[in-house]
């Protein structure tokens, strides 16, 4: 275990055996056997080491999972949710959905006042703001299914991580400071990351609360955190606040497999989310969109391009926030919101000559009836199966709430309910009635882990965080290498831009669409808003001759490791 104490972390870093990619390198990086790509260094160390000891990249995927929850605890959690795509190495697919539910005592108006307006610290800070966590029930079950090594075994890096501590990152260092009077207002009993001295680059954070709880976990399974110690320190922390999640809530939690939303993108196969992840009906129906356009011929992010992508966003972000909510509540009408010639026939309407207000598209009408941190990986093993799984306390350190005595931090997701229909979430994203607070639902989520194939065969692992960001993301990302022949490192560095039908402007981050594409878009109706990064995305590509080509975002700490 000595590989992951914090006097080793330099060493590792610089001497390792193993090769990597950090998140500046420009060179292109290739492995033959396997490759995990994730949002902090040691985490991608860890799960190559688990590939290296026979496991799967489910194996792996699980010990990221806790890794994360150590190293990087404003998205990497097991007090948060999220999706998982599994492809085996035969071609089949499924899906895991371990996304939070709301509490039995939630309701649809416990974030509004009196005068029926909402509240919106409530959904956003404190107890009352956390939904059921789905993390440990989502990656047990992931390993009864499709595990190989003791479960054990792959607790152990994340538990030696948390009693032994490692050491911060510039860039975790600086989050660290800029959110203490939060943690210091919500943790009334005090947490392991505040203190009164600022937080430096490699000063060593230990959390011995955490390391506890993570070996309750590890000898009791799910029962370590759903039930026992663990659980009574999450409803003790529910009443010193104003939550309302009970021992019922929790033992009662499932995570659920569900079937992926596939569809086809030239010769090319989808592989992705489906609800309550509006991600992967959303990142197929953009492909399905653009399809007939020639983007290729008219280059990444020339004026036709933007034009095409934002109109095609424009109108499906508008589907999303009518038509997507739980399916175990409501009918999500995938195969209309995904049939490829409605999608492009929509667009045949579309003029590319001057932007289409957003108060002028409205949702598709069916005959009948995310601060942005999330965090994702990416692993291939040495058989060729694939985890795509992206993860989430909702925004940065999610409610800000340390469980006491359990050392892990509570989620925010209540906040991706609508809150009110028509009011937008932190992310600006509007909702309706199908993604309306009820007690056991689970609410709707951007998150959009997805496997590409070409002709049968696995062609790329991606995904990215970035709240309502993420779905646009994940498309460029695709277009990046299916229609620009960008490698993986370029295809995640490349810079983005994001329209989500409201409000009604495209955002940009640095380098983003030349300047002479910006103003001809402004001469014709388009608002231009300059914005920071956008998410962190993993790309894992397989070449002809079987390598294994990785990319790590720069936009972060993101790290790329393989044998």
């Amino acid at each position: 275990m000595k590989l992951y104490y914090p006097l080793l972390f330099i060493l590792f870093i610089s001497s390792c055996q193993v090769q990597h990619s950090n998140q500046g390198a420009n060179k292109i990086k290739e492995f033959s056997n396997g490759a995990v790509v994730t949002a902090h260094p040691l985490a991608s160390q860890i799960g190559v080491d688990i590939l290296q000891k026979n496991g799967n990249a489910v194996d792996a995927a699980i010990a990221v999972q806790f890794a994360l929850a150590v190293v990087y605890p404003n998205a990497g959690n097991i007090g948060g949710g999220g999706f998982m795509i599994y492809r085996d190495h035969t071609g089949e697919t499924t899906s895991l959905d371990f996304r939070e539910k709301a509490p039995g005592k939630a309701g649809r108006d416990m974030y509004l006042d009196e005068a029926g307006e909402p509240i919106t610290e409530l959904s956003l800070d404190g107890q009352l703001a956390a939904g059921v966590p789905g993390s440990v029930a989502g990656m047990e079950e992931a390993h009864k299914k499709f595990g190989s090594l003791a479960w054990s075994t792959l607790l152990e890096p994340a538990i030696a991580l948390a009693e032994k501590g490692f050491p911060l990152t510039t860039q975790q260092a600086k989050e660290f400071n800029r959110h203490q009077d939060r943690f210091k207002k919500l943790n009334k009993n005090g947490a392991e990351i505040i203190r009164e001295k600022p937080w430096t680059q490699g000063d060593v954070f230990v959390q011995n609360q955490l390391a506890n709880t993570l070996k309750r976990i590890a000898n009791n399974g799910s029962a370590g955190f759903y039930r026992g110690e663990t659980a009574d320190l999450i409803v003790a922390e529910m009443k010193r606040g104003n939550g309302i999640i009970s021992h019922a809530d929790l033992e009662n939690y499932r995570a659920v497999w569900r079937q992926p939303i596939v569809g086809s993108y030239k010769n090319y196969s989808i592989i992705s989310m489906p609800p309550p992840s509006s991600g992967g009906i959303a990142v197929l129906a953009l492909l399905q969109s653009v399809e007939k356009y020639p983007l290729k011929q008219w280059g990444f992010q020339a004026d036709s391009t933007v034009r095409a992508m934002v109109e095609a966003e424009r109108r499906i972000y508008a589907d999303r926030a009518t038509h997507l909510g739980d399916p175990d509540f409501y009918k999500v009408p995938a195969e209309y919101l995904t049939n490829k010639s409605r999608n492009q026939a929509r667009m045949q309407k579309v003029s590319l000559q001057k932007a289409t207000p957003s108060d002028q598209v409205k949702a598709a009408k069916f005959p009948g009836y995310e601060s942005e941190e999330t965090t994702h990986f990416s692993i291939v093993d040495n058989k060729g199966n694939a985890v795509s799984l992206t993860t989430t306390l909702n925004g940065s350190y999610g409610a800000g709430v340390w469980v006491d005595g359990a050392g892990f931090l509570l989620n925010n997701e209540m906040d991706d309910f609508s809150v009110k229909p028509g009011t937008p979430n932190m992310y600006g994203l509007l909702g309706g009635k199908a993604n309306a607070i009820q007690p056991g639902k689970r609410m709707l989520s951007a998150m959009s882990p997805t496997i590409v194939e070409e002709n049968g065969k696995l062609k790329m692992v991606i995904g990215t965080p970035g709240g309502s960001t993420i779905i646009t993301s994940v498309f460029q990302g695709i277009l990046n290498v299916l229609e620009f022949d960008m490698d993986a490192q370029a295809s995640v560095s490349a810079p983005r831009f994001h329209h989500q039908w409201k409000p009604d402007q495209i955002d940009v981050e640095e380098g983003a669409i030349a300047t002479k594409v910006r103003q001809s878009l402004e001469r014709d109706g388009y608002s231009i808003h300059k914005r920071g990064k956008m998410g962190r995305m993993e790309n894992i590509i397989v070449l002809p001759n079987g390598k294994l080509q990785v990319g790590a975002d720069p936009r972060g700490d993101d790290f790329a490791a393989g044998y």
